[in-house]
């Protein structure tokens, strides 16, 4: 394994971490243990979850992903894993997981606290906003469109006190930001330097080979205000795998949860398209389109940690195992000549 250090901190951090959000959905608890087994013995010490998972989210199954991971964590060295969680945005509307949504204090303190119960821990190491509070562009969304009539009142100043209030106190360890914006991410910094307040220290968002939409603002952030990019859906949702281009078993999440359907973006023609074109690099290289796809990521100057998830122990296994991948410079030039023909189908 190879590791990374979480920014502005000493905390060591695998660069491969572990996505759980299958767990309770498609992953026993039985399964969910064993993939949690493997993953620290090849290495792993980085776990990503949220108050929201399992996936797709419903009130039968919300919360299951933590619970999971609690009842494995209990048995476990604690000090040596890096546990990371998510607190859900208002804009879901999934009012079982809380009547409260959104990211007032009394609303932090509710999902911290069901998060840290479920998750059988006294503090979690990187707590994160789900997603943004104010209406903005993200979960498929291409173009920014502004609300004149949006509700939203600046509080990132707010926010950011009540995450520092949390450090202190023990609870959390840092935070995090998810499915962000440039000036989302900005404010946030902003906010912290000039209030002397804990600093954002990471960025989950989407990052795959269909989506490189981070590189367009957000990577400059990252490498300039040493953010650390956690990159989501690697695999595109697992059309990277390639398991779509000739199956489109209904056993495959996007065909089995209709739920889940701003994730067929990722089956659009032209990512299809330039999805097979990935697939021929990969194997004219002698490796699987998932080695490519993840080494690729695994690779960028800006990542802190590339968030794999799976259902089956071969998926876990290979996933973890493009650690082992070094793509040279010409494969890489290769990979960029093939985004020019469809860049970013699947943002």
């Amino acid at each position: 394994m190879q590791y990374t250090t979480l920014p502005n901190t000493d905390i060591k951090v695998s660069k491969i971490c572990l996505g759980t959000m299958t767990y309770g959905e498609q992953n026993t608890e039985n399964e969910a243990h064993e993939q949690l087994n493997y993953a620290v013995e090849k290495g792993i010490n980085f776990i990503d979850t949220a108050e929201l998972y399992s996936v797709p989210g419903k009130k039968e199954t919300q919360g299951s992903t933590e619970k999971f991971i609690g009842s494995w964590l209990k048995d476990q060295k604690r000090d040596d894993l890096i546990i990371g969680s998510k607190i859900t945005g208002p804009s879901s509307g999934l009012i079982y997981i809380r009547e409260n949504l959104g990211f007032s204090n009394e609303a932090i303190d509710e999902a911290l606290e069901k998060s840290l119960k479920r998750l059988q821990t006294d503090y979690i190491d990187l707590y994160q906003l789900h997603w943004p509070e104010r209406n903005t562009n993200f979960f498929g969304s291409r173009n920014y469109k502004h609300n004149d009539d949006e509700r939203w009142e600046d509080n990132f100043k707010k926010i950011i006190e009540k995450l520092d209030s949390l450090v202190k106190e023990g609870k959390i360890r840092h935070y995090g930001v998810s499915n962000e914006t440039s000036w989302g991410m900005m404010r946030h910094l902003n906010e912290s330097n000039l209030n002397k307040l804990t600093r954002c220290k990471t960025i989950q968002n989407a990052y795959s080979l269909l989506n490189r939409t981070f590189e367009m603002g957000l990577a400059e952030i990252s490498m300039r205000e040493n953010v650390g990019l956690l990159a989501y859906s690697p695999l595109a949702f697992g059309a990277l795998s390639g398991k779509y281009l000739n199956n489109t078993s209904s056993e495959y999440r996007m065909e089995k949860y209709p739920q889940l359907k701003l994730m067929r973006r990722y089956l659009s023609k032209e990512s299809i398209f330039i999805t097979e074109k990935y697939l021929e690099l990969a194997q004219k290289n002698n490796l699987s389109l998932a080695q490519l796809a993840l080494a690729f990521i695994n690779q960028q100057p800006f990542l802190t940690s590339n968030i794999i998830g799976a259902t089956t122990m071969e998926q876990l296994r290979e996933n973890i195992g493009s650690i082992e991948v070094d793509l040279s410079p010409e494969i890489l030039d290769e990979i960029d000549q093939i985004n020019e023909l469809q860049p970013n189908p699947a943002p």
